[in-house]
């Protein structure tokens, strides 16, 4: 069964929330959003997400620890990473925690669209219908 997938957009920066939602809805996906960890978390103890994107950088709980407890909490859903402040160590962590990719920003839409779509591909294998375009 093809199913519509849920994408969770995490980042304190409402603007980059509503650009990323703009980008994925007409694409395809049911978007939900977060403003931080925490929120990010409570979504998903209530709602079915098949990917995640996460900011580095948020109150309450980092991209990287919300990636953490993800994981803890054995929710197979992949994880794509996003900061600003990119070096080799966070790439590091990130990779370790399972982090399917770490995007530097700002992102380029190519960028976050084909990750999008290799992370959907690679993880569902056509189980979930979505027409993502790499525009």
């Amino acid at each position: 069964m093809i199913r519509i997938p849920s994408l969770l957009i995490t980042d304190d920066d409402s603007g980059f929330r509503e650009t990323l939602r703009g980008i994925f809805e007409p694409q395809g996906f049911r978007t939900l959003v977060a403003s931080d960890g925490e929120e990010a978390l409570q979504i998903l103890s209530g709602d079915d997400v098949q990917l995640i994107l996460l900011d580095m950088h948020m109150p309450r709980l980092s991209g990287l620890e919300t990636l953490r407890r993800i994981k803890q909490s054995n929710w197979s859903l992949p994880c794509i990473l996003m900061s600003a402040d990119l070096d080799d160590g966070l790439i590091r962590q990130a990779r370790l925690a399972d982090a399917f990719s770490v995007l530097a920003k700002p992102v380029s839409r190519i960028t976050i669209t084909s990750t999008v779509q290799q992370a959907m591909e690679r993880t569902y294998a056509g189980r979930y219908c979505a027409n993502i375009r790499n525009e």
